[in-house]
């Protein structure tokens, strides 16, 4: 396993992790589509601006660090015993080093007290979905797509018809 450190983000960093966020999720969608991609949102981003501060600024943010050097980055909001992973990324110069699965397995031993993780990506993410069901050991429990909106959050299943109009799996 990757040695790695999480370090709770500072607001002089926050800038530079939403980019860092933006590219990663932005290679995923370019490694399955190429440039030719309908999936980014109005802002020419597989993920906003505007959504990544709204889970900074509602969960805990942390840079994830390996020698000292960001490398990636994760975003949990925790509520008794539920914990929601909001967003794991590491830099696509990183993939394939163990680094998510370090970084997830930091974030269990922060929050013992969680019995239920949730989290969702979206259906075209290979690589996602293999690292939460083959390496975390989450269970895909639910498909949301234009016929199964999800139900707890109108704006989530709004954006998830007109941006992944194919489907978001989420995960426990």
């Amino acid at each position: 396993m990757a040695d790695i450190t999480l370090v709770p983000l500072n607001s002089a960093d926050r800038k530079q992790f939403i980019l860092d966020n933006q590219e990663a999720f932005n290679y995923g969608a370019l490694e399955e589509f190429g440039l030719r991609d309908d999936h980014y949102e109005d802002d020419g981003q597989i993920i906003s601006r505007e959504t990544i501060e709204q889970s900074i600024d509602s969960g805990e943010a942390y840079h994830i660090m390996q020698d000292d050097k960001p490398v990636g980055g994760v975003i949990i909001s925790v509520e008794g015993d539920h914990g929601n992973l909001e967003i794991l990324f590491v830099s696509p110069k990183f993939h394939s080093k163990g680094i998510g699965y370090a970084a997830w397995c930091a974030v269990e031993r922060m929050h013992p007290e969680v019995k239920i993780w949730e989290t969702v990506t979206p259906y075209f993410e290979k690589r996602n979905i293999h690292f939460y069901v083959n390496r975390c050991g989450f269970h895909i429990v639910e498909f949301y797509n234009s016929n199964h909106p999800d139900p707890n959050d109108s704006d989530v299943a709004e954006e998830t018809n007109e941006q992944f109009p194919e489907g978001m799996f989420r995960f426990a």
